[in-house]
């Protein structure tokens, strides 16, 4: 099971967000995003403390995808640094997992 990867990506909007998506997806390096509007973020940047409203990706992938996953997202993505955390998926439906396989490439 430890192959499978679950990825967040915060956005400055729903269209930035639909664009990474759309081309991780179509890139096969992802199986599926899931794009969460609408989300508050408070976080320190450069000594000050802000607030945004952001749009979420949850990006559902694999382990050998992440590498070319992370340099798509940082080439389209408009962040400096771009928030790209990663969590190991322990366990899952086998039918879903099968099929992140069959179009992960």
């Amino acid at each position: 099971m430890s192959r499978y990867r679950v990825v967040l990506v915060t956005a400055p909007n729903a269209a930035e967000a639909e664009r990474i998506a759309q081309k991780v997806v179509q890139k096969g390096l992802a199986a599926c995003v899931n794009i969460v509007p609408k989300l508050l973020s408070i976080y320190r940047w450069e000594g000050n403390v802000e607030r945004d409203m952001e749009t979420l990706l949850v990006i559902k992938s694999t382990k050998k995808a992440l590498p070319k996953l992370k340099k798509k997202i940082k080439k389209m993505h408009s962040y400096k640094v771009p928030e790209i955390l990663v969590l190991k998926v322990d366990d899952g439906d086998m039918e879903y997992l099968d099929w992140i396989d069959s179009v992960v490439k």
